[in-house]
């Protein structure tokens, strides 16, 4: 028995240009916004918890009246690895925001965008990349155990 051959769509949908769709796509984009956002706020903590950590057990160790550690390189690994962690997290989200705004701003959605061509990068934006470059900077120096 032979199968029937379906005929695929040039296009997955049809995209209207009216005011429900249009606050719909913006309601999508404000989401993206505040799901990189959240990936910011996420992010912050993991490496300012890990430089803490890492801060924490160095002056802890060089205080009098204190036993050594029995593994004096645990929490520096530690560290590193939060750090580490909310760096990635960062370039992660930065990524798939940047894929989500592309695929928003593309050919079958310009309609329905209602402004012009020139997107706009917002300040989370620049404060994310600004972030990326802080988690690398902290990374490097608790690596080098630059005090």
């Amino acid at each position: 028995m032979p199968t029937p051959h379906i005929e695929e769509p040039a296009h997955r949908f049809d995209v209207k240009a009216d005011a429900p769709t249009h606050f719909a796509w913006l309601r999508t984009r404000l989401a993206a916004e505040r799901t990189l956002m959240a990936w910011v706020r996420t992010s912050v903590s993991l490496i300012g918890f890990g430089f803490t950590i890492f801060q924490f057990f160095a002056r802890l160790s060089a205080m009098d009246n204190v036993a050594p550690a029995t593994h004096s390189e645990l929490p520096r690994y530690v560290a590193l690895a939060l750090i580490g962690a909310g760096t990635i997290g960062l370039c992660v989200s930065l990524f798939e925001y940047q894929w989500l705004l592309r695929y928003l701003w593309g050919p079958d959605f310009l309609p329905v965008a209602g402004i012009g061509r020139d997107r706009r990068n917002t300040p989370v934006f620049a404060v994310t990349i600004l972030l990326i470059l802080i988690g690398l900077a902290v990374f490097i120096s608790v690596y080098l155990r630059v005090t």
